[in-house]
């Protein structure tokens, strides 16, 4: 037997509707604080990011196939996996068709791990995934966008989690945004 609430139908109605407004106001904090983070400025990227994809070696703005947005998604999958992140695999299981709408509204969509690209193909296959994935094995890219963690600074406790020193994790999930004008690459405040 139940122990929640019961109510009349218009009970009901006018909980719902003090609810309702709730929801509408948590919706406009929410666009306004969107539009603060559109706000926030952008970052030039300076490094010479390399990175192993299907096609061979590539740069951070080959990873924009000529599209002017690019959305990244550190997927967490490193060099001593066996596979990738469970978390991480199911969001990427709907990458497949959000690659098309994005592109078609020029955005590209990459996600992109520390594990060799061998690797990462052969659990792309595994998994029926043909989004574009490139690694960043040899490159100081996932460090830099404090998405990766050294051992180093797992002992000092020197880490840069959400904005803040002395976080306590050891690889994040997220996307980032950045945008291609012919020079500089710019990246947005969109990580998170």
């Amino acid at each position: 037997m139940t122990t929640h609430q019961t109510a009349t139908r218009e009970q009901w109605l006018a909980a719902r509707l003090n609810l309702l407004e709730a929801e509408k106001e948590l919706t406009r904090r929410s666009d306004e604080l969107a539009r603060q983070r559109e706000a926030l400025p952008w970052v030039r990227v300076e490094k010479d990011y390399r990175f192993d994809t299907d096609a061979g070696q590539a740069s951070l703005a080959d990873l924009f196939q000529g599209r002017s947005q690019l959305l990244v998604y550190h997927f967490m999958f490193g060099p001593d996996y066996q596979a990738g992140c469970p978390s991480c695999s199911g969001i990427a299981d709907g990458f497949n068709g959000i690659a098309v709408h994005l592109a078609n509204h020029d955005v590209s969509l990459t996600a992109v791990s520390r594990a060799p690209l061998s690797k990462l193909q052969s659990y792309r296959q595994r998994m029926g995934w043909t989004f574009p994935w490139a690694s960043a094995h040899s490159s100081d890219f996932n460090f830099d966008f404090n998405v990766s963690i050294t051992e180093a600074q797992q002992r000092s406790g020197s880490i840069d989690y959400n904005y803040t020193r002395n976080g306590h994790a050891t690889a994040l999930m997220v996307f980032c945004v950045a945008r291609l004008w012919s020079d500089p690459l710019l990246r947005e405040a969109g990580e998170g």
